[in-house]
């Protein structure tokens, strides 16, 4: 079965990108893809309009974004970390923020990884790959 990533980004430009980014990277898995971090939350806890989805099927990773309206990337974060059904999942911050009190705060409440969106596309693209290569190839989830 096909590792699936859930992709939390509300810029459907940058959502375009990621997707155009894993097509040219060759990456082929199912992605999921949540606008803000209510409806990623409603998706891996099956509630809302996500209600009697199979939980048995997680993502093999989780792309966010840090800056949603309702609920932002940090808080999704500590809400995956705090529940049993998603704490292992692995979660890599995917964002353009150079905070460097955003890194101290996502890795406090469990990021697996923090990525800064490259501006070139070339170089977005190698991002992807890379991160499509150790997160859904060489990782051995802990799930």
């Amino acid at each position: 079965m096909s590792k699936i990533i859930l992709l939390v980004e509300d810029n459907p430009d940058d959502e375009e990108l990621t997707l155009i980014a894993f097509q040219k990277s060759n990456i082929i898995n199912e992605v999921v893809v949540a606008r803000d971090g209510v409806e990623a939350l409603n998706y891996l806890l099956g509630t809302g309009p996500h209600a009697g989805r199979d939980l048995r099927i997680m993502p093999a990773v989780i792309l966010v974004d840090l800056k949603w309206p309702k609920i932002d990337g940090l808080e999704v974060l500590k809400a995956l970390r705090g529940n049993d059904l998603t704490r292992r999942i692995p979660v890599v911050v995917l964002t353009s923020s150079k905070e460097q009190q955003d890194v101290v705060e996502s890795y406090n409440l469990g990021a697996n990884s923090y990525v800064r969106k490259p501006v070139d596309f070339t170089q977005f693209i190698d991002a992807t790959r890379q991160l499509g290569l150790y997160w859904l190839a060489l990782n051995e989830p802990g799930i």
